[in-house]
């Protein structure tokens, strides 16, 4: 089925390969892409835009003794098969299987690992540094999308890298920009000739030729140089990154081998900081992933004759698309409701605000620090600003969560998609750290909903607050309960009751009431029964409750899909210490540790959250306190 593809050996190989075997040879690659990204979901658009230049980068350098760091990781893929993962490329994303993004636990030929936005220029210019304080050689290659480009962390790098000079390549993949033939054509024309070694030579004598004019050299070259930047300004593409001390070139064909061979070929000889500009299509070969890119970006299973998504059983809404309702009923009655996410407006489901209120959305791109602190000058404005954005990136404005909305108390809502466990997208994704960081911030509320209606119940209750407050929410569908359309007013910090009775008492958050009630009932098949809360918030506690279980009860279980270091289980012990209550506590949420990717119900079983591991552990723990 690949014939090119399954005689090819070590990534060397494809320095022998011909202009027409790599052309064959991508072909091959995508049909392997497009069947294995439609039976396991992954980031398909992206990857299908970035084979040829994939093949042209490892048919001009050497890697891995050449550094080669992809941004996010979205476009790897073609990267993975070509590194001597071809054969197990059927278990991406899968538990025990390849990872869907680079990872240097995986492979000498992932130089750094990746997952989130704007760090490649930045981990490159890491290595080149360290390259020359060792005496190498080799080259450092960076590949960053126009997208990740928008992050601050990504001009931070380019400006510091300019500064220092180090010998440096970035490969811009600027999959949106379209670009006109006759400018397309006249840039790469321009790139060869500032390519060739003559054009470095002669610009250099002309330089020193009116250096050395008696009196009016050193000011003629001056006035030569304003006039060139002026005009390159004005008429060539890139002057920005020049002006960062980069070596522009493009932008140019990134589907022609041919050409970005004999450029990279070229670039591989220079000297200094370069900026490769390349235009590459989302989706190349695909024609449904063509026709729409963003849709094809990160997708599940799909239909590949037709490029129809694979639905899931069950008719119950999105936690996203609760969010994404509830927000427009309330922005209606309230005109002070601003709506911002960092670059990811469907996948809040806040591109549905955005047609609705075009003019109180704002989508400040791969800058999650600017997105909160904006939020605050928004709130000290007399505006009630909503952040969406997956846990998973809010953890990037952590600094300006604290200083720029709790210390002055601003009415800023951060509203935490994909919390918890999030699956097949890995360590990189998994939202598990927010309550315990949301939990040390002074003035800073904590909802979190147990299903799709009380959601829409906290997102009613926050928005009329006038101090900090974020909500966090899992991926996926809901449980199926009704949903009330009115909005509740609910008490903040007061947990719900869910049953009572026995010496032990759940105290649940989130997705692991479900969890808890579960667990219940397996412990009432052997005798014992248990109170049941839904706790709502982690910060405030329900204090009253903890007072009265804490007295009660012989044994308190705490549950959180989030790490167990310093989340809502250590709240609830500090509590029970500070307290001096004679309850025993026993905590379940994440270790210690990393969660590999895999299957939500798969990653629960192994970190020992599924209801009948929480029963057996607590009957043992039951045993000691017995005896």
């Amino acid at each position: 089925m690949y014939p090119l593809l399954g005689k090819l050996g070590q990534p060397e190989d494809i320095r022998k390969y011909s202009l027409f075997e790599l052309e064959s040879l991508a072909k091959e690659i995508r049909q392997l892409i497009i069947a294995t990204v439609s039976q396991n979901g992954g980031h398909l658009a992206p990857s299908l835009g970035t084979v040829e230049l994939t093949l042209a980068l490892y048919s001009v350098f050497k890697f891995p003794q050449d550094k080669l760091i992809w941004d996010v990781g979205h476009q790897a893929y073609t990267h993975k098969i070509l590194t001597g993962r071809k054969d197990k490329f059927s278990t991406l994303r899968q538990k025990g299987g390849i990872t869907g993004f680079p990872n240097r636990f995986e492979s000498p030929y992932d130089a750094f690992g990746v997952g989130h936005a704007s760090t490649s220029i930045s981990a490159a210019l890491g290595m080149a540094v360290s390259r020359d304080l060792s005496g190498r050689s080799n080259k450092v290659i960076a590949v960053i999308g126009d997208g990740a480009l928008t992050g601050g962390e990504a001009f931070e790098a380019l400006n510091h890298a300019g500064e220092l000079g180090k010998d440096l390549i970035v490969i811009l993949n600027d999959n949106e920009m379209s670009i006109d033939k006759n400018v397309g054509a006249m840039s790469e024309y321009l790139s060869r000739i500032r390519l060739m070694p003559q054009y470095k030579q002669a610009k250099h004598d002309v330089e020193e030729i009116l250096s050395s004019i008696p009196r009016i050299g050193t000011r003629v070259l001056k006035t030569a140089n304003q006039i060139k930047d002026s005009i390159r300004s004005v008429l060539v593409p890139g002057a920005l990154f020049e002006e960062m001390g980069f070596s522009y070139l493009g932008p140019m064909d990134g589907h022609n081998i041919s050409l970005l061979q004999e450029v990279l070929s070229n670039v591989r000889e220079m000297s200094g900081p370069v900026l490769l500009h390349v235009h590459t299509m989302k989706g190349k070969g695909y024609s449904p992933a063509e026709d729409n890119p963003g849709k094809f970006h990160g997708v599940g299973k799909f239909d590949q004759a037709t490029g129809e998504v694979v639905k899931k059983a069950g008719g119950a809404p999105s936690y996203t698309a609760v969010f994404s309702k509830a927000l427009i009923d309330l922005a209606e009655k309230r005109p002070e409701l601003v709506a911002i996410t960092a670059a990811m407006p469907s996948g809040t489901g806040l591109d549905v605000f955005k047609e609705k209120y075009p003019r109180r959305f704002l989508d400040v791109g791969i800058a999650e620090e600017h997105a909160v602190t904006m939020a605050a000058g928004l709130a000290a404005d007399g505006k009630h600003p909503v952040v969406a954005i997956y846990s998973t990136f809010a953890q990037r404005a952590y600094d300006q969560l604290i200083h720029d909305v709790c210390l002055q108390k601003l009415p800023v809502t951060l509203c935490l998609d994909r919390a918890g466990l999030v699956g097949e997208d890995g360590p990189t994704h998994h939202g598990v750290f927010d309550l315990s960081y949301l939990r040390q911030m002074p003035n800073m509320t904590v909802f979190v909903p147990k299903d799709e209606n009380e959601l829409r119940q906290m997102l009613g209750k926050v928005v009329t607050m006038d101090t900090p407050t974020a909500v966090r929410y899992p991926r996926g569908a809901g449980l199926g309960v009704e949903i009330r359309e009115e909005f509740a007013d609910l008490t903040v910090g007061k947990a719900e009751v869910i049953s009572e009775g026995g010496e032990v008492a759940f105290l649940a958050v989130g997705t692991m009431n479900e969890t808890a009630i579960k667990a219940a009932e397996i412990l009432a098949e052997q005798g014992i029964e248990a109170t049941l809360a839904n706790m709502r918030f982690v910060k405030p506690l329900d204090e009253e409750l903890l007072l009265q279980l804490g007295t009660d009860k012989k044994l308190l279980v705490t549950l959180e899909e989030n790490v167990l270091a310093g989340g809502f289980g250590s709240a609830v012990a500090e509590f029970l210490l500070d307290k001096g209550l004679p309850a025993r506590l026993l905590r379940f949420g994440l270790p210690d540790a990393f969660v590999e990717q895999g299957s939500r119900k798969e990653l629960l079983e192994l970190v020992g959250l599924t209801p009948e591991a929480v029963a057996a552990k607590i009957l043992a723990r039951l045993q000691t306190i017995s005896r």
